[in-house]
């Protein structure tokens, strides 16, 4: 074989193995979209169950008043995410206006967020999901 013939068969030789850096970003690649697979279902997971948990409420009766102008009404609503969606809200403010939704007056609404229950039973202020799912017997996600 001649020494250039050699060179060419070496240098294929060389070129056919992976770069060792290569092999370490695919590792790296597959890691993290391994973990990003498992955070994404583990979140719709969640997600789904909270769904279920705001549907309970309105089930058993319970409604949130509130006023979209109310910072403790959006930190409520903070607390069920996208799921609020379902949540059985009632929205007490008036854009343009200081008067409040005649539904809310009728309700005896005086302070935001205003939670009722089906027995009657009425709290004010901002409550953890734990209280609204004592209240209701609906299931913690």
């Amino acid at each position: 074989m001649s020494d250039t013939r050699k060179k060419r068969q070496q240098d294929r030789s060389a070129n056919a193995q992976p770069h060792p850096l290569a092999l370490k970003i695919v590792i790296v690649v597959g890691i993290v979209a391994v973990c990003a697979g498992l955070y994404f279902l583990l979140r719709h997971k969640h997600d789904s169950r909270m769904d279920a948990f705001a549907q309970c409420l309105g089930s058993k009766g319970a409604k949130m008043y509130g006023a979209y102008w109310c910072p403790h009404c959006a930190d409520q609503k903070e607390l069920f995410g996208s799921s609020f969606q379902y949540a059985p809200y009632v929205e007490c403010g008036i854009k343009g206006s200081r008067n409040q939704a005649q539904v809310c007056t009728d309700a005896g609404v005086k302070r935001f967020p205003t939670w009722t229950f089906a027995d009657g039973a009425k709290v004010e202020g901002e409550h953890s999901l734990e209280f609204l799912g004592e209240a209701t017997g609906c299931p913690l996600p």
